[in-house]
């Protein structure tokens, strides 16, 4: 028997193979896009249309991709840049330091509190900024803080952070640091608090710690932790906060005051 009476139409079996095909491929079609969508009442399988594309695995319509859900608060504005604040002149120092009059009752008339309002001498200038900045914005809100800031143009806030980061801050870090900041705790995604805020290393907008009080460090720790607090970029002091324990955030706010941390359990 030859190729081409075995695939010729005048060949019976070779008829019968194929009207079998085209056969079991309309009752296939008619079984699967047309009988088995009316009988579910799944919405995804309603109408020929929209059983065809579930069956193929593609959408019944694009629709636009939607942009992630927006947070119910401000996020910080403040794009950081390593050296965005270098090269402060002598001019932009004293008008900062004009400027700074209005803050002494609460930061001191040289930057170091005799409150529980963080020391400012000494701290870079971008965290000065970046806070300011920030209160401007109602990314950070405090009540003393927010309004002082809100009449602030953005060369005041620069002056203001030129000068704070002019003068000569608290040193007094020692030895003995306790294990969250030497160390953190990896197995709970904390990094040591030395490998942003300095000691190990500094990570820009991470403000520098030493010499801030005791109860006003753990304060922002809280705040992070529960979310009051939440103009940290990615989220980054959020997650490492929440993860702390409350020991841990004491003994970290005591060593940097330059005080002896309580006793870990």
């Amino acid at each position: 028997m030859s190729d081409e009476r075995l695939f010729s139409f005048r060949n019976v079996w070779f008829r019968a193979g194929v009207g079998t095909a085209i056969v079991v491929f309309v009752v296939s079609v008619l079984i699967g896009f047309i009988w088995l969508p009316s009988a579910k009442s799944d919405p995804y399988f309603q109408g020929i249309w929209t059983a065809i594309c579930s069956a193929a695995g593609v959408p019944r319509q694009w629709h636009p991709v939607e942009s992630a859900v927006a947070p119910g608060y401000q996020l910080s504005q403040v794009e950081l840049t390593p050296h965005m604040l270098d090269g402060a002149t002598s001019l932009s120092i004293g008008r900062g330091a004009t400027l700074a009059l209005r803050c002494t009752m609460c930061h001191g008339p040289r930057g170091i509190s005799m409150a529980n309002s963080p020391n400012l001498a000494g701290q870079f200038a971008i965290v000065v900024f970046k806070e300011l900045h920030d209160f401007q914005t109602g990314a950070r809100q405090n009540a003393v803080m927010s309004p002082m800031a809100r009449d602030l143009s953005d060369e005041d806030m620069r002056d203001l952070a030129a000068y704070y980061a002019s003068l000569q801050p608290i040193a007094h870090l020692h030895g003995g640091a306790p294990g969250i900041v030497a160390h953190g705790a990896p197995l709970r995604n904390i990094p040591a608090c030395a490998a942003c805020h300095g000691g190990v290393d500094s990570k820009i907008g991470s403000p520098w710690l030493d010499g801030l009080p005791a109860a006003y460090t753990k304060a922002q720790l809280l705040a992070f932790a529960n979310g009051t607090r939440h103009n940290d970029i990615s989220e980054q002091m959020r997650n490492i906060a929440r993860n702390m324990t409350p020991e841990e955030i004491d003994a970290a706010a005591a060593w940097y005051a330059g005080e002896t941390p309580p006793q870990q359990p």
